[in-house]
């Protein structure tokens, strides 16, 4: 079924299955444009607005009670797309910051940050995302809403929300002329603790990235 068919004229553009589905599949177009690379110096601040609107859809998703699926056992989905390709897309698009810290629970006392990728991260979201809308394709509303509804809790929400606070992080310091600490050297396959990341940060100028992945700095917003 092609995007432009994905709802029927029947549905009711009010209904919360169409909204949720309406924004998920905004959010898979609209970052998979951006992974193409067309468009390099406006990356950063247009995955920051397209991971936002998604985490509103999240939350409403969150909000609503539980869904139930109408099923025992999930509906075979076929193979998931391989996100390989779309992932290095990604990591050479945001190559300079891609790399960050991250503790995953909050309310978990001492935990050490670990390190995180955004286009791992982007790419994960995107297959959890694809995998609900494949059961929405299908027919199959309340499977979609229930998947959506779950791995949002499990997954795709916490994973979306490290994100947003990683994209929102490093647009606030290029912002207000903010050196960002470097994670050069840092990979996500370590096991480092909290000592260690502070160990491994550098300096570097807001300047290096700022230009291309499309960030303007308070000054230079100020004199425009």
């Amino acid at each position: 079924m092609s995007d432009a068919t994905l709802h029927s004229i029947t549905q009711d553009p009010d209904d919360f299955a169409v909204q949720i589905a309406d924004s998920i599949e905004s959010f898979i177009v609209a970052t998979t444009e951006v992974a193409k690379g067309d468009e390099p110096d406006s990356a950063v601040p247009f995955l920051l607005l397209e991971i936002s609107q998604l985490l509103l859809a999240g939350g409403r998703l969150g909000a609503h009670e539980d869904i139930l699926p109408e099923e025992r056992y999930e509906p075979d989905t076929g193979p998931d797309v391989d996100m390989d390709e779309l992932r290095m897309r990604f990591a050479v698009l945001l190559e300079p910051v891609d790399v960050f810290s991250e503790v995953f629970d909050p309310y978990e006392p001492r935990k050490a940050p670990v390190p995180c990728r955004i286009s791992d991260n982007l790419a994960d979201i995107i297959t959890d995302l694809r995998h609900g809308l494949a059961h929405y394709r299908a027919g199959r509303t309340t499977e979609a809403l229930w998947w959506w509804q779950f791995s949002y809790f499990s997954n795709w929400g916490p994973t979306a929300s490290g994100t947003l606070r990683a994209l929102q992080s490093l647009v606030s310091h290029v912002r207000l002329d903010q050196p960002l600490a470097e994670l050069d050297g840092l990979d996500i396959d370590e096991d480092l603790a909290e000592d260690e990341l502070a160990e491994e940060a550098g300096r570097v100028m807001a300047r290096e990235i700022a230009g291309p992945l499309g960030l303007g700095s308070r000054e230079g917003a100020l004199k425009k």
